[in-house]
């Protein structure tokens, strides 16, 4: 079988890294394949250690899902970009590289579970926050989960927001929960793991909160669970058979969006590793 590499962003907090490395293993348990993970940056271990620990098993075709729930500059040009450095490091290997986990059914109901986790109900407004990037077409796949998850949950309404990058920010984003009549609110971090940044929308959830006297839960990253392991197998699955099914008509990399023109064919380059001076 082709090893499974699944490469994660990386998160300074270590818990975050923690659960990222658990559910590489349980991946690992699930796949009847050697896997490996890594990170592209601030969290051990990096992808380079991660693809000589395939390598060193003799593997020279790997399968590599990027752990990432939207299609922004990390699994578009990052990770591709750390997958050529590793192609110079070891002449002859090869990458069937598939696409970020997307607006997944399986994703949609683990957020479902989540949201269940909160006591939330027909009566109940969803916020949901994602990171917020500086890709519209990643903002765009926010806005689409958002909408999905008021078509298929019987909740009173679904509005998202972000945490860093694009707006609306997450107090503004509860703003107009309220305005729009939000008597009980749940903010639902999209996020795979914890870290900082799902910390800070529960600490701005908490401060809005708190300075309104209002009804705000929130509820638990989608985390390290069988469901997620399952999807990562699925693109896996798709990886091998080439099956891959890109979004690239409103990528930025490839269609002239306006303010964005500048990005058409930009070169994608790795993240900078200071003590790996291959890069």
């Amino acid at each position: 079988m082709i090893p499974l590499l699944i490469a994660g962003h990386g998160t300074s907090d270590p818990q975050g890294a923690d659960d990222f490395r658990r559910f590489v293993a349980r991946v690992g348990r699930t796949l009847d394949a050697p896997v490996a993970g890594g990170f592209i940056e601030l969290s051990p271990p990096p992808v380079k250690d991660a693809v000589a620990e395939l390598v060193r098993s003799g593997a020279r075709r790997l399968a590599c899902v990027p752990l990432m729930l939207v299609a922004a500059g990390h699994a578009k040009g990052d990770i591709p970009a750390s997958l050529a450095a590793e192609r110079a490091r070891h002449p002859g290997l090869s990458f069937a590289y598939g696409r970020p986990l997307g607006p997944h059914p399986g994703i949609l109901a683990l957020l479902r579970e989540r949201l269940a986790e909160t006591g939330a109900d027909s009566d109940t407004t969803v916020l949901l926050v994602g990171r917020g990037s500086t890709d519209p077409d990643a903002n765009a796949e926010v806005a689409k989960v958002a909408r999905l998850l008021a078509e298929t949950t019987p909740m009173a309404n679904v509005e998202y927001a972000f945490v860093s990058l694009a707006q609306p920010g997450v107090m503004a984003g509860l703003d107009r929960c309220r305005a729009l009549g939000a008597q009980r609110i749940v903010v639902l971090p999209y996020f795979l793991f914890t870290g900082v940044l799902p910390r800070r929308v529960e600490a701005q959830a908490r401060e809005w909160a708190h300075d309104r006297d209002a009804d705000v839960r929130t509820a638990g990253v989608i985390g390290d669970c069988e469901g997620l392991a399952e999807i990562v197998v699925e693109r896996y699955t798709e990886a091998l058979g080439g099956d891959i099914r890109a979004n690239c008509d409103t990528c930025k990399y490839r269609v002239a969006l306006p303010f964005h023109e500048h990005a058409v064919g930009a070169a994608q380059l790795p993240h900078a590793h200071p003590a790996d001076h291959h890069h």
